[in-house]
């Protein structure tokens, strides 16, 4: 299938998509370091576009995608955000329901935060899928449960022209592993130690993780262990001498970006790039899932 990924990253979405088989024809954002980040890893196009400018409309429908993918930026909904459900961030979850409806699609997959559940924008968006001719599959899911090893839990809509809701529900549930995908498990022992700092959004959490758990999620910010740092009682250990601060590519890694993909640009972009992506292997998992759905139904 022709695939176009708006609001793309650096790339994490695409990358999932595209190791599942999708032909990507071009990719669509408006941040420069995440744009510079995804033209070095990928061989298609990368657009610097505003994605509410109408213009861009036309643009993205001339090239007949088959399935639109994206993620709006959503720091508006977000936990460590002010949670405005109406700012401008907002408004571009809405300009990703438009252009679906405009366009038409046979497929298209919305991610976000979580917490877009408890904002009235989705109600919105929702209506304009709806009202557009989609079936919808939604629900949050945990990342660590489709091989991914960290505790992050993204909101996705999927939808389909012409079909019933909840129509990929029991697919996407019947792939998912028993457990939780730990950090050894992905990586063996690639990070070199059996503790890691993870720096916590406030000293109240934990900060000192075990590889024998999935990691917290991924975020935008990495700082090293503090030397003043006061154990937290659910730290995994005490003995800090033993805890390992992590790079920017061991965050990536545990991003499920491969080793071979490239990172460039500032310390700071490149964080903020990596937190803000889906997990490649999110995607991939959800990616496998459409493929499967459509050889066995649309090919009857």
């Amino acid at each position: 299938m022709r695939l176009i990924d708006l609001f793309c990253g650096c790339g994490g979405m695409s990358l999932g998509f595209q190791n599942a088989g999708f032909d990507i024809v071009a990719a669509y954002d408006n941040w420069l370091p995440a744009i510079d980040i995804y033209s070095h890893n990928f061989s298609h196009p990368v657009y610097n576009k505003d994605l509410s400018d109408e213009s861009v409309i036309d643009e993205i429908g001339n090239l007949e995608p088959d399935i639109i993918i994206g993620g709006p930026p959503c720091q508006d909904f977000s936990i460590a955000g002010g949670r405005d459900f109406e700012g401008k961030r907002a408004n571009l979850t809405l300009t990703f329901g438009n252009i679906i409806s405009r366009i038409h699609p046979q497929w298209f997959v919305m991610e976000n935060v979580y917490n877009i559940e408890k904002s009235p924008v989705l109600e919105k968006v929702l209506t304009i899928f709806k009202e557009a001719g989609y079936g919808i599959t939604k629900r949050v899911w945990d990342a660590s449960y489709m091989g991914v090893p960290q505790m992050r839990k993204r909101y996705f809509v999927i939808g389909k022209l012409g079909t019933k809701d909840n129509f990929l529900m029991d697919d996407l549930l019947k792939g998912l592993s028993q457990k939780p995908t730990t950090v050894r498990d992905y990586l063996g022992n690639k990070l070199g130690t059996e503790f890691y700092y993870m720096h916590p959004r406030s000293y109240k959490r934990r900060a000192v993780f075990s590889i024998d758990e999935p990691s917290s999620t991924i975020r935008g910010v990495n700082r090293p262990m503090p030397l003043t740092y006061q154990a937290h009682s659910a730290d995994k250990t005490n003995d800090f001498s033993k805890v390992k601060s992590l790079s920017t590519k061991e965050r990536s890694l545990i991003q499920t970006f491969p080793e071979s993909f490239v990172l460039c640009g500032s310390k700071s972009a490149i964080e903020q790039a990596i937190g803000n992506a889906v997990p490649v292997k999110m995607a991939e998992y959800i990616a496998k899932t459409i493929i499967k759905y459509t050889e066995e139904h649309d090919n009857t």
